[in-house]
């Protein structure tokens, strides 16, 4: 395959390092190794944000493994208070590899739902609303970012998007000053999406994707281009393109059975439905979404 090509991107990050190392070897991979080691582990990914000045959420590392696991996580509990959520430090995505914890006599179950694998554990945050931003850096450095959205989760899967988020203007030039701070620091190539928690003393960084990101698909039906085409343009040399929005939108997941909603939905105005071709419906998978253009852009 990498003989094939000049260049290697990827849209998932749990990539094998073995299959880098035989990649790299013979073409660049972007975004760059760095950024998916980053990523991969989200004690890392807490670590490199915090060293960049960024907040997060507190953490603290819990080896779910260790025979002193039980007393790892009642330091861990006492270090971020309750609740919290324990996490595995890789492989999680929406939802998964994750267990809430609202009283510290639930410590055992958490554990055993790690699996023996090492974990992390988040403290909460008291947000206002969780909001993204969808940025480019392209090989020369340069820098663009789309409009951030406003999303609402679910059982930790994203729900919906809209844009423009109910933000202001200084929290909006923030969310850009983060996500540049991010690619920046990690001589980024590609597109990357930055979750947020707008909270009352500013916005703490959730977590970030090397990659399209989910949140991002509203672009396909608001922005003169998309995340996708932005990220052919970043990792194949080419300049990036202003991504000026022409129109508000919202982005609306279809999770599992929601897919039988689909006729109904293809009949309404101003909309946009993409099916990922998947053929087993199960509770908690994405299996398509659907962008409404609600009028032209406002609150830029």
């Amino acid at each position: 395959f990498a003989g094939g090509v000049d260049v290697v991107t990827y849209e998932f990050e749990n990539v094998p390092a073995e299959a880098l190392d035989l990649i790299e070897a013979r073409v660049p991979i972007r975004p760059n190794r760095r950024a998916l080691a980053v990523s991969q582990d989200r004690l890392r990914e807490k670590r490199f944000l915090n060293g960049i000045g960024l907040a997060t959420a507190p953490f603290h590392p819990v080896d779910s493994a260790s025979p002193d696991a039980v007393i790892a996580l009642v330091q861990a509990m006492e270090a971020v208070g309750l609740p919290a959520i324990l996490k595995t430090r890789r492989l999680g995505y929406d939802g998964r590899g994750q267990v809430r914890i609202d009283e510290a006599g639930c410590g055992d179950d958490s554990l055993a739902a790690m699996a023996g694998a090492e974990a992390l554990l988040e403290g909460f945050v008291a947000f206002e609303r969780e909001v993204s931003v969808i940025a480019a850096r392209g090989a020369d450095g340069r820098i663009a970012c789309f409009e951030p959205g406003e999303n609402v989760h679910k059982d930790g899967i994203l729900r919906t998007t809209r844009v423009p988020a109910r933000i202001d203007r200084k929290t909006r030039e923030r969310t850009f000053e983060i996500a540049a701070a991010i690619l920046n620091a990690l001589d980024y190539c590609g597109v990357i999406g930055v979750e947020l928690f707008d909270t009352a003393d500013g916005l703490v960084v959730n977590e970030i994707a090397p990659r399209v990101h989910n949140s991002g698909h509203w672009t396909e039906a608001g922005s003169c281009v998309d995340l996708f085409e932005q990220l052919v343009r970043a990792v194949a040399g080419w300049p990036i393109a202003d991504p000026i929005r022409h129109s508000d939108v919202e982005m609306t997941n279809l999770i599992g059975e929601e897919v039988a909603d689909v006729p109904a939905i293809a009949c309404e105005d101003g909309v946009r439905l993409h099916l990922y071709g998947k053929m087993e419906t199960r509770v908690g998978r994405k299996m398509g979404h659907v962008t409404r253009v609600l009028g032209p852009a406002t609150g830029s």
